[in-house]
């Protein structure tokens, strides 16, 4: 019992870690542009492709679909967007914040070479974090400061996925937890456990590191992941749905659309995917997941769906 409950603060300390990297990323990235995200959000949005662009680049920076979402919103609640202008974004902001599950992929770089291990957490964070604090705690320029806590968020953030994986690690001698995972399978199942771990957490990008972080136990297969990427995506429209409470109709519109947009392309996703199976069972969902497929399957599922969907605004 000992030990189980010394691995559960384990990873309760990796995902505040985490959370708390991704958290000082943004901030500081929002400080260092000076409040210009917001200006350039309501300027250059005037289409939905070119919304589209905007919403994916500043969900990429900031590393927050539900920030950009919730900028969204405000900004239709104010009428500075138009609902339309409003959609191109959102879809957008949906495929940028598969940008963080990239960088977590990081860990699943394999090789000798001094560049590939250069590129790997364990010795990037640290790097990253010595030349943050000099920069935060050392300078005088506020521009520094905040490049510094770009850095320290980071650090941060790897960490504490680093922290999460060695603390879930034994789970792969568990048998209860390899029949957990191969519930998973079951898309209902699956999408469910993604959407409500997703709307717990409020954070899309936090709950695909955390499934990233399984799969250093093995037990993690395609079959389970995607059911639970599918939901996850449905889950992190929480955020913009409380966002959104108290504000005007457009507003809540912008909202719903999040919602639709995610729900609708999930089940065309498992309509496609699974039907097809039905006829031809997909030979490769029992093969185990490493962080870089999550991140593939995490960012092929977005875009396919974005440009389903795109067109028909």
């Amino acid at each position: 019992m000992t030990f189980y409950l010394l691995k559960l603060i384990s990873l309760l300390g990796g995902l505040a870690l985490f959370l708390f990297g991704m958290d000082t990323m943004g901030k500081s990235l929002e400080r260092t542009a000076g409040g210009k995200l917001q200006t350039i959000l309501a300027r250059m949005s005037s289409n939905v492709p070119k919304g589209f662009l905007l919403g994916l680049a500043v969900t990429a920076v900031i590393q927050s679909s539900s920030a950009t979402t919730v900028m969204v919103v405000g900004f239709v609640n104010s009428g500075i967007l138009t609902l339309k202008q409003a959609v191109g974004v959102i879809m957008g902001s949906n495929v940028g914040t598969t940008v963080t599950a990239w960088i977590l992929s990081l860990s699943g770089l394999e090789g000798d070479s001094f560049l590939v291990q250069m590129f790997k957490p364990a010795t990037l964070a640290p790097l990253l974090g010595a030349v943050g604090i000099v920069l935060y705690m050392f300078t005088d320029s506020e521009k520094k400061r905040n490049i510094g806590g770009i850095l320290l968020g980071f650090m941060a953030l790897m960490t504490g996925m680093d922290l999460m994986s060695s603390s879930m690690k034994f789970l792969k001698d568990e048998v209860w937890f390899t029949r957990m995972m191969v519930s998973f399978s079951n898309p209902l199942v699956g999408i469910l456990v993604g959407a409500a771990l997703t709307a717990i957490i409020q954070s899309s990008s936090a709950s695909v590191g955390i499934l990233q972080s399984l799969c250093s136990t093995g037990a993690v297969t395609y079959g389970c992941a995607i059911p639970v990427i599918l939901g996850q995506n449905i889950g992190t429209c929480v955020t913009a749905m409380m966002g959104a409470i108290g504000a005007n109709k457009n507003a809540r519109r912008a909202a719903m659309v999040h919602l639709y947009f995610n729900i609708i392309g999930s089940l065309v996703f498992v309509v496609g995917f699974y039907g097809i199976g039905l006829l031809h069972p997909w030979g490769f969902l029992g093969d185990t997941c490493s962080e870089m497929d999550i991140a593939v399957i995490h960012t092929s599922f977005n875009v396919c769906v974005t440009a389903l969907l795109l067109p028909l605004n």
